[in-house]
């Protein structure tokens, strides 16, 4: 007897073989009907996997995550079989599962276009309406190859032949279109209802810039349609929120082609940036960081001792020099070895904590660029902290506390916190990265807070503690980290003397709070819409005159307010006042005073607060310590 157990502890036994489907359906046709998958021993599968041994089983519904990941890379094949039903002559490539939905990447002969996509979505609802059966079968590689050649379909056949030549292929039908796949998949069309196709990019055939260029259309796909709404409705408000266009209405930066990647600050947005920098330079001086500075461009061989040679080598940028290779830092850490290294460190001097405004570059491809998220030249509030293995733990909890305090003063209170555990490409060995897993995962029980692991996400040269934050829309950004290196201190040979007079090697922690500074400016001001607090707002206030009358008391009013320390603008420029308030309104400031005769006279200002909000008249010294005393609670 076969013996399946389920998730309610229950058991149920078979006379032999039984598929995912045929125990859904021994429970329940309405069960059945319902399934879009099974797991079985942990792994999900296809509802016509044959169990073959006794196993645990529980089958997946859209009620499930599971069950949604199993809809969206079904919907990206009945993408490509659309495609094809309409365009015969498109090769189909490479169709992956992405956040909230899906793309394909074709190779056609002219561009696709909005009506085409369209027409596609209009096809993809027939076929699923369709509601035909999706098969599974298993060839040899060659056979696999043979077979994809012989339909004209050139990249599939690439793809195959590059799997070692003695392992079998998944292939999946549904209709007349068959493709190469892992799975699972819905077991059958019909199964997939809720779906739209987005948008069409460009895209490299395997992601070279050597290669040619495909076509790649986005879609998304979910399993009811009010989660589908509420997900294009935050689209929406996405769009609103761009920090793209709302760096350009509100004058903070722009990019242009001569520097791709690479940001031109105009003076409104340097005073955000300056907030930004000033306040993490003032948090990281009060818990004992020391401010250093390290050269951007460091010899080939140094980053060849860190292993960034071996392993990050494409993502950098070199010159030569009087027959030296150099490399333009993509991060900071060996110019901070470098720094510690320079006078001999006891046991005494530990921790010892280095941080830096540092400015790196990375060669990210032109496609991935993206605003302030994705850049070629970016700062970051970066630091690193040498120290003992005993002093992991309570460094971590520290700078655990020190980073909750931050998001919460920039307004943002939902943190997930997760460690990103050791890549497949990765130098140390499994000794030392089982020691730097357990040190962060001891440290956060020490926090008293809940994490998620993420296998294979970590630095090459050591785990991370990753804080991700999520905006206004509820939308996640990883932004700070807290990495365990045990490796690049004895690559580049620093020690300290310990308590027995031996040489030993510190531990290293690189840690950032906000991570990018240009990346966390951007999620700022799509989190607030542009509409920053008080506390970092370019501009905090505007004294606006009705008449020349006022003229010299808006003076007077701007010079207190500026020696309080506050961000003020004074418009005295000879337009309506309905105008002026308008325009201002349109720059999102925090505070508006207007000043008639009246106010003048009784040295008050008619104040108004960003929406339209009337807080009345006020006398000017009121004004300035609310202000002053929002400025210093950092209000939201």
């Amino acid at each position: 007897m076969l013996n399946v157990r389920l998730p309610d502890g229950s058991s149920r036994q078979f006379d032999g073989p039984v598929t995912v489907g045929q125990v859904a359906q021994s429970i329940a046709p309405s069960l059945a009907k319902a399934a879009l998958a099974g797991k079985v021993n942990g792994k999900v599968v296809d509802t016509s996997f044959l169990i073959d041994s006794d196993a645990d089983l529980a089958i997946v519904t859209d009620k499930d995550p599971e069950g949604l990941d199993v809809i969206r890379h079904s919907t990206a094949h009945l993408l490509a079989y659309a495609v094809k039903e309409l365009f015969p002559e498109a090769q189909v490539t490479i169709g992956p599962v992405i956040e909230n939905g899906f793309y394909y990447d074709f190779s056609y002969k002219r561009p696709f276009t909005p009506d085409d996509l369209k027409a596609i979505e209009k096809k993809m609802v027939e076929l699923a309406k369709k509601d035909e059966p999706v098969t599974r079968q298993v060839l040899p590689r060659d056979e696999a190859v043979a077979y994809f050649k012989s339909i004209g379909e050139d990249y599939k056949a690439e793809i195959i032949a590059s799997i070692p030549a003695n392992e079998d292929v998944s292939l999946y039908s549904e209709g007349g279109f068959t493709d190469l796949c892992r799975g699972p998949h819905v077991p059958s069309t019909g199964k997939i209802k809720v779906f739209k196709l987005m948008k069409l990019a460009g895209a490299y055939w395997r992601g070279d810039s050597k290669n040619e260029m495909l076509q790649r259309i986005y879609g998304t796909a979910w399993t009811k349609k009010e989660d589908q709404e509420q997900y294009l409705h935050m689209l929406e408000e996405a769009e609103k929120r761009d920090h793209r266009k709302l760096g350009k209405q509100l004058d903070l930066f722009h990019f242009q082609e001569e520097a791709p990647g690479l940001i031109f600050w105009h003076p409104k947005g340097w005073t955000v940036w300056q907030q930004v920098e000033q306040y993490m330079r003032k948090t990281y001086q009060d818990t004992g960081y020391n401010e250093v500075k390290a050269p951007q461009i460091l010899d080939v061989t140094l980053w060849q001792k860190t292993g960034h040679w071996d392993n990050y080598r494409d993502n950098m940028f070199t010159t030569d020099s009087e027959n030296r290779s150099y490399a333009l830092k993509p991060m900071n850490c060996p110019g901070h070895v470098q720094i510690y290294n320079a006078g001999m460190k006891s046991y005494r001097d530990l921790p010892l904590r280095y941080g830096e405004f540092g400015q790196c570059h990375r060669n990210e491809s032109s496609g991935a660029l993206h605003g302030l998220m994705r850049v070629r030249g970016f700062t970051q509030d970066d630091g690193h902290v040498f120290c003992t293995e005993d002093q992991i733990a309570p460094e971590v909890v520290a700078f655990h506390a020190q980073a909750m305090k931050v998001y919460d003063d920039f307004g943002f209170a939902n943190i997930d916190v997760k460690i990103a555990l050791r890549p497949d490409n990765r130098i140390g060995s499994d000794e030392v990265w089982d020691q730097a897993e357990d040190a962060l995962r001891s440290a956060l029980r020490g926090c008293g807070v809940e994490w998620t692991e993420l296998p294979g996400e970590g630095a090459f040269y050591g785990p991370k503690i990753e804080y991700h934050l999520k905006d206004s829309l509820g939308r996640p950004w990883q932004v700070g980290t807290m990495q365990v290196d045990f490796s690049m201190p004895g690559r580049l040979g620093a020690e300290y003397v310990a308590e027995d007079n031996t040489r030993k090697v510190p531990v290293m922690l690189h840690r950032a709070i906000v991570g990018s500074m240009e990346r966390f400016i951007g999620i700022l001001i799509e989190n607030y819409a542009g509409a920053l607090p008080l506390w970092l707002a370019p501009v905090q206030v505007a004294v606006l005159n009705i008449s020349d009358a006022q003229a010299d008391y808006v003076k007077q009013v701007e010079a207190k307010l500026r020696a309080a320390g506050l961000r003020v603008h004074a418009d005295l420029r000879n337009e309506k006042i309905t105008y002026k308030i308008r325009e201002h309104s349109v720059q999102k400031l925090p505070y508006i005073l207007v000043v008639g005769d009246k106010e003048r006279d009784a040295n008050t200002v008619a104040v108004r607060a960003r929406g339209n909000v009337d807080l009345g008249v006020m006398p000017v010294d009121e004004l300035v310590e609310r202000l002053v005393g929002e400025v210093a609670a950092k209000t939201k």
